[in-house]
């Protein structure tokens, strides 16, 4: 590759960021360029407006990068000239959009350098075959006239990834694998066993090795890539069709892998047409979304995958909570395409985000690529004292630096896990639980694995009956098994925790923030719409007044959990006090619903990521848990609920 365009360089610095986009040089290199932004994440690569219009080049290459800083607009990298994106640490933070890598290839980026990247992101690069490296100094060769061999890039990466980019991607990597014309670059390796961590025992056990052998390696090392067993997998109307669309190219009408493990929901757009939608939102994205709903809703009647929707045959609600409720068990694998997958690790179970074309190959191969992860063991103690949430402790951890700002990192490849144990543990249920598995993501981790205790086994055994094998399926660490760290926390010593806007990772004590004043709050999504944040929240508000001018929306998170609460008087309550009260989904965690930020709203919010725009509009928006968004609904301002 030669230089004929030019390199933006994401900075923090709206005026440097204008200027480049008004086309000037300002000469800036390795050693001599303002502050990169932290975390670009990948709503902002491609907002969830523009995800509902497609997902090919040629549709979101104009949307790439659209209100990044508030100074870029559409067209503005397309026309722009740039050849090379260059970002800071953290880059693609966020969700597991495939799109937003052919984002970057459709606005004419052929190079994307940055000081880190996120796992998900990564390997979309990887596998769409869009050359990266964290070199910084690669800019500095291009602009001084250097030819770069690309191809290079990946030779410096671990085996399997160049074996994908050396078979001409990972679909045609998967039809030779399944030819057997390819077998796993592992397959003969000679390894002991030694003792394993949660996370490393259930890779090993899923490990494949090759058309006829039986699965399973005597043990997996951090840093290792193999291709394991898939169980549980799932798509959502964001992403079926691509996925489906990739499928079709490769492998036409082939039959998928297992497809009695295989759902898709219908849980992203569903709040769409609600009526306090604004006109403009839903102008700008029901249309296309019904479009995109319409081509997962025929691949599943094609391909006999099982539907979650309303109205469908299966029940509705976040993709998330129901894998949690119906079909995630202890030490198998699962896979969604979407980056909060890791709420299902609350059963014990090892399950990921992954993108379109991974999704693709799991359906076909039953295969699912992993790199094996670091893993930091968080042991919790202490009492909540009914106090302290689980979502107050994942904001206090993944805020923590190790965790900010990655120091477990040692390659660009790394990546990490959290196990999660403890006596702690036993306090809360597997709701309240899975607050901690599914935001691990937030910290730019693989995900989280709860390890065997109480309120897992109580749940199974209440949800699903009696389960053959159930204790035989559990997987615990070795005596002996090796972590990156051991982090004990002690509740008593982690104060009631918010995100502040931008970023989870944004930590900051509550009471550092009580002045904030709050219009809009939102209790939902895969991480605060269960029935333990319902009744958080309920708690907190029954006999009070909602401050005027506030606004609620509750949303549930499954059919289930709607049912129970209304059962509660939960929803009844909400109503009586002027919420919104919506039938299940995503809603409004992505713009998609009610709960959308007015003009000059400042939100508290349950969910997970409060990314710039995330929510469809301009706004601050601060993550809190249950029952700081109920107490702050009655005063009107970020409020400790023990101060009511």
């Amino acid at each position: 590759m030669k230089l004929k365009g030019r390199a933006l360089w994401l900075t923090k610095d709206r005026e440097a960021l204008a200027a480049q986009l008004g086309g000037q040089n300002l000469g800036y290199s390795k050693d001599h360029h303002p502050e990169l932004a932290y975390g670009v994440n990948t709503d902002l690569m491609i907002s969830g407006a523009a995800c509902t219009l497609g997902y090919t080049g040629e549709i979101l290459g104009p949307y790439f990068l659209e209100n990044f800083g508030e100074v870029v607009k559409k067209d503005g990298v397309k026309n722009g000239g740039f050849q090379v994106i260059v970002g800071g640490d953290a880059y693609g933070s966020g969700s597991s959009r495939e799109v937003a890598v052919v984002a970057h290839q459709g606005a004419g980026i052929e190079l994307v350098v940055a000081k880190s990247f996120q796992r998900i992101f990564q390997e979309n690069m990887v596998y769409s075959g869009l050359p990266f490296t964290t070199d910084l100094s690669v800019v500095d060769r291009l602009v001084a006239g250097e030819d770069v061999d690309l191809s290079g890039f990946m030779k410096e990466l671990p085996a399997f990834f160049r074996a994908v980019a050396e078979n001409g991607g990972l679909l045609r990597y998967g039809t030779k694998l399944m030819k057997g014309e390819v077998v796993p670059h592992y397959a003969q390796e000679v390894r002991a066993r030694r003792p394993m961590n949660a996370v490393e025992k259930v890779i090993a056990q899923k490990a494949y090795r090759g058309v006829g052998q039986v699965a399973g390696l005597p043990s997996v090392s951090p840093g290792d890539q193999v291709l394991c067993e898939a169980g549980f997998r799932g798509v959502h109307e964001y992403t079926g069709g691509m996925v489906m669309a990739l499928y079709g190219e490769e492998w036409g009408d082939a039959p998928m892998q297992n497809p009695e493990l295989v759902a898709a929901f219908e849980d992203h757009f569903v709040l769409l047409d609600h009526e306090t939608v604004p006109l403009k939102v839903k102008g700008q994205r029901l249309k296309p979304a019904q479009q995109l709903t319409a081509e997962m809703v025929a691949a599943c009647e094609k391909n006999g995958i099982r539907l979650h929707g309303p109205g469908r045959p299966y029940p509705a609600g976040v993709c998330h909570r129901i894998v949690v409720e119906d079909y995630a068990l202890p030490g198998t694998i699962i896979a969604l395409t979407d980056s909060h997958t890791p709420t299902a690790g609350v059963l014990n179970t090892f399950a990921f985000g992954v993108g379109s074309t991974a999704m693709a190959f799991a359906l076909r191969t039953g295969l699912i690529p992993v790199t094996v992860p670091k893993v930091v063991r968080v042991e919790i103690e202490g009492d909540a004292k009914g106090i302290l949430s689980p979502k107050d402790l994942i904001l206090h951890l993944i805020g923590d630096p190790y965790f900010r700002d990655e120091q477990w990192r040692s390659s660009p490849t790394d990546t990490c896990v959290i196990e999660f144990a403890g006596p702690g543990l036993d306090q809360w249920n597997v709701d309240e639980l899975s607050v901690l598995t599914n935001m691990t993501v937030e910290g730019g981790l693989m995900t989280g694995m709860v390890v065997p205790c109480a309120p897992v086994r109580k749940f199974l055994e209440e949800r699903r009956g009696v389960i053959p094998g159930l204790d035989q399926m559990f997987v615990d660490a070795d005596p002996g098994a090796h972590y990156e760290k051991v982090i004990k926390v002690d509740l008593a010593a982690v104060p009631l925790t918010v995100a502040t806007p931008g970023d989870s990772r944004n930590r900051a004590p509550l009471s550092e923030h009580e002045a904030v004043p709050v219009h809009n709050v939102v209790i939902a999504s895969c991480t605060g719409g269960s029935l333990a944040d319902l009744r958080a929240a309920a708690d907190v508000l029954r006999g009070k007044q909602v401050k005027a001018g506030v606004r609620i929306t509750v949303t549930p998170s499954s059919a289930d959990v709607a049912k129970a609460a209304e059962a509660e008087g939960i929803l009844g309550l909400f109503r009586s006090l002027g919420a919104v009260v919506t039938e299940p989904g995503c809603g409004s965690c992505i713009g998609n619903g009610p709960g959308i930020p007015l003009d000059g709203e400042t939100t508290a919010s349950t969910t997970n990521r409060n990314f710039d725009r995330r929510m469809g509009a301009a706004g601050p928006v601060y993550l809190v848990s249950p029952a700081v968004a109920a107490a702050s609904a009655i005063t009107g301002h970020l409020t400790d609920p023990r101060r009511l």
